[in-house]
């Protein structure tokens, strides 16, 4: 049997909400850089970046919904996997867009039902987080053995929507790796 290596990267996938230049200009009446995020104020007034995510739901676990994810190839570097699975996963060409490396790293112990994927007595894996940022929400194809639907979401609504502790802190996360200055939560 060929065993998953104990080394994984998780890839989230978003696209911010861009408008042009020449609107924001005339209402600043100074000039801005070439695309300006946009913000959107939250119910407790909170202005926050207009990020989308998209996640995937699991085909063998119905109603699990997570960003891309997937164990390195033995001999593959991390940002090889990272691209291989985007593309495995979502039919993206991850070296068309922006993918970085968040330089964050997850250990967490592997569910004892997919322990037979992995060489005896490897319990942890070892999870790396990039991301891919896209210019707008684009066309998906699924790998249908692996995912049985996708969505767009809003980053917060995201985060809750995600089975894993990992996956969900990586996305709440998300503004900070844009440099949006966002607030945090007390």
């Amino acid at each position: 049997m060929l065993y998953k290596q104990p080394v994984s990267v998780l890839v989230v996938i978003y696209t911010a909400d861009h408008h042009p230049v020449e609107e924001e200009q005339g209402r600043l009446n100074k000039p801005v850089s070439s695309t300006v995020e946009r913000f959107r104020t939250d119910t407790a007034g909170r202005r926050r970046p207009d990020l989308k995510v998209l996640l995937l739901e699991r085909a063998d676990h119905p109603g699990y919904w997570q960003s891309v994810t997937g164990s390195c190839e033995q001999g593959e570097t991390l940002i090889e996997t990272a691209i291989r699975e985007v593309r495995e996963e979502t039919g993206l060409d991850a070296s068309d867009y922006r993918l970085t490396d968040w330089q964050t790293q997850n250990v967490y112990e592997i569910y004892p039902h997919w322990r037979f994927r992995y060489p005896p007595d490897i319990t942890h894996n070892t999870e790396h987080v990039f991301g891919l940022e896209l210019p707008q929400v684009v066309p998906i194809q699924l790998a249908a053995r692996e995912h049985l639907n996708f969505q767009w979401l809003a980053w917060q609504d995201a985060a809750e929507a995600v089975f894993s502790s990992s996956n969900r802190a990586a996305i709440l996360q998300l503004p900070e790796h844009l440099n949006f200055g966002v607030e945090k939560d007390k």
